[in-house]
């Protein structure tokens, strides 16, 4: 079995051989949390984990929860899903954890999930959006993250108000996430009139896009649409750059196009480009701006959407203990379920519609990289700056 890496934070003891919520010193409340720390996804699990223990040391200043401090253990599951189920069994089974929270991918999400289900301890979903993850009657499954199926509702809503296109060539990798997500744009496409012109995945990670890229020039759609991790929505971007692919617009589907690292890895490619996100630092939930402003100087880096959602994790998980009659984790899910909280990532209360158990609904927005930053441009009700549209063809660019 392959050794694990665990990365402790403000620990000063570990109670060894006793239940973590039960035996283990009386004024500490330890959580352990699985995320990608090494290989291809590490970039968001450092994200996410910075999140968390920003929230924790919120929390903390405040008192913890109920009276307790809140203390925090990273386990590194590699982006892989065999090895996020070990440590959910772990943390089960082992330190008799009586809730899970974290991950990052779908894969790894939904590993978590049917092992959090199977032993009936209450998990929160952060930041997998493949649909079936909720869709699978599990009763001890929660999920704060609006699914693919809803990222496409605002970017539909300006392609049609604003774009008005009538093709689409939708490019995605082969992860849960990508191919979910194309196929939940192209069946909203078509709804909507928009002709799918191609749709093809690609191998996570790959380094040569031209073939693909080759095809949707010939083709020539009205929007390019891209389901894909940072350093592959940066690379695309780069070579249809390289390629000169004119489109009326580049658009991703959340994810790598939403990172601000996308922006410093595209560069000038990445202008104009929009993308359809779960949250803003500019958006008016209480507690955003601070929370964005607090990232920023803490990490010289601003806050993507996936920390937003690891940093009102924590919350929900403490607004669910607090309100909880005991530990016992059927007690934490029954609190659970009766969450109606608002975060700094927006309302979270979840419910059972659509095909979907314990799941969070709610607004997505659309961002624009303008002059070198992601600025909220839909709904109008919410923008920061006006988008601009038309976008310039390669060759009128500076």
């Amino acid at each position: 079995m392959k050794r694990w890496s665990a990365i402790l934070f403000t620990m000063s003891s570990i109670v060894l051989g006793t239940a973590w919520f039960g035996l283990a010193a009386a004024e500490n409340l330890e959580l352990g949390i699985p995320l990608p720390l090494t290989g291809p996804q590490a970039k968001f699990g450092e994200m996410e984990m910075r999140a968390y223990q920003i929230a924790k040391d919120e929390i903390n200043a405040k008192g913890g929860i109920k009276g307790k401090t809140v203390m925090l253990f990273f386990e590194d599951s590699q982006g892989k899903p065999e090895i996020s189920r070990a440590i959910a069994e772990k943390l089960i089974d082992v330190k008799k954890q009586p809730i899970l929270v974290g991950e990052y991918s779908s894969a790894c999400s939904k590993a978590i999930a049917a092992v959090a289900n199977e032993r009936k301890t209450p998990y929160l979903v952060v930041t997998g959006a493949d649909d079936s993850i909720t869709q699978q009657n599990y009763d001890y499954v929660f999920r704060l993250n609006p699914t693919n199926a809803y990222y496409p509702a605002g970017m539909i809503s300006f392609l049609n108000q604003v774009v008005k296109p009538t093709s689409v060539a939708i490019l995605h990798e082969n992860s849960d996430f990508g191919t979910s997500g194309a196929v939940e744009m192209e069946k909203t496409a078509e709804k909507n009139g928009i002709k799918v012109l191609l749709k093809e995945k690609y191998e996570k990670g790959a380094v040569d896009f031209k073939p693909i890229l080759t095809k949707v020039k010939d083709l020539k759609p009205d929007v390019i649409y891209m389901v894909s991790y940072v350093m592959d929505a940066s690379l695309l971007m780069n070579q249809i750059k390289e390629l000169r692919i004119d489109a009326k617009l580049f658009a991703g589907g959340g994810a790598g196009h939403a990172l601000p690292e996308f922006i410093h890895t595209a560069k000038d490619a990445a202008e104009y480009v929009v993308v359809a996100t779960l949250w803003s630092p500019q958006v008016k939930y209480a507690g955003a701006r601070e929370f964005a402003e607090n990232y920023k100087a803490k990490y010289n880096e601003e806050a993507g959407y996936h920390a937003a959602e690891a940093y009102s994790a924590l919350y929900i998980v403490k607004d669910a203990i607090e309100r909880s009659k005991s530990m016992d984790p059927a007690d934490l899910r029954t609190s659970m379920k009766a969450t109606k909280l608002m975060t700094a990532f927006g309302p979270i209360h979840f419910e059972d519609k659509d095909g979907y158990q314990n799941q969070n609904f709610m607004e997505t927005l659309v961002l624009q990289v303008l002059k070198g930053k992601h600025e909220t441009i839909w709904p109008e009700s919410a923008a920061s700056t006006k988008y601009v549209f038309p976008i310039p063809r390669w060759r009128d660019r500076k």
